[in-house]
């Protein structure tokens, strides 16, 4: 992306979108526009200094993260969302799928992991946190693994399948590379044409697809 990545975070926690606010501010190509602490405000700041990236909430007060979620990405050209949540917001991470959040992170992953998380969602490269793929697994995987590839990921090629395996798995574009040991740009290469042929809109959805059709599972996602 061309110049700094733009922030918005909502919370209703003064401390926490504090927090947030010094450790993002502290990297040279993250600038932080603007904060929220109602669902509603986080929409209208949104309007106001369109962000490339939210930091959303889950519960606010006027309107919840997943709503605000909502009406945002209804509007064109909508920032990437990422949902901050917690270990025992299972339930939420589901609505957020639907929603159509990218990512998410968990309020009190360390400093690294949240810089990583707003990178990588600017990029399009979302990141889902390993233990909210685990969830998702246990939500979404199919009872049995699939005998051969399933019918849904017919049009992939073989490399794609194993790309599409590392992504259920919640690894970033540059972890995928390290794995394969391939460029990065190859990698965004056939992230970009697994989403396209399997049409689905984001990795989230990606991983969600894997573990539905036992193409993931817990032998191997």
């Amino acid at each position: 992306m061309a110049g700094k990545i733009r922030v918005l975070i909502a919370d209703d926690q003064t401390l926490v979108r504090t927090g947030f606010r010094v450790i993002l501010e502290a990297e040279d190509d993250i600038e932080v526009v603007a904060e929220a602490d109602t669902g509603a405000e986080a929409i209208r700041q949104a309007q106001l200094t369109t962000p490339d990236v939210i930091l959303m909430d889950i519960r606010m007060p006027e309107l919840d993260g997943l709503a605000a979620t909502e009406q945002i990405l209804r509007q064109p050209g909508p920032p990437t969302i990422v949902v901050l949540t917690t270990f025992d917001q299972n339930e939420y991470v589901y609505r957020a799928l639907h929603a159509g959040a990218a990512g998410f992170l968990l309020k009190d992953a360390p400093s690294s992991r949240l810089i990583a998380a707003v990178r990588a969602a600017a990029t399009g490269d979302s990141l889902i946190e390993p233990s909210i793929t685990r969830r998702l697994l246990e939500r979404f995987a199919a009872p049995a693994p699939a005998a051969g590839a399933p019918a849904e990921l017919a049009a992939l090629t073989d490399r794609e399948r194993d790309v599409l395996r590392l992504i259920a798995r919640g690894l970033s574009n540059a972890e995928i590379a390290a794995e394969l040991v391939v460029a990065e740009t190859t990698v965004k290469t056939h992230v970009a044409r697994i989403l396209t042929k399997l049409g689905i809109r984001d990795r989230v959805q990606a991983v969600v697809l894997a573990y539905q059709t036992g193409f993931a599972t817990r032998d191997n996602g």
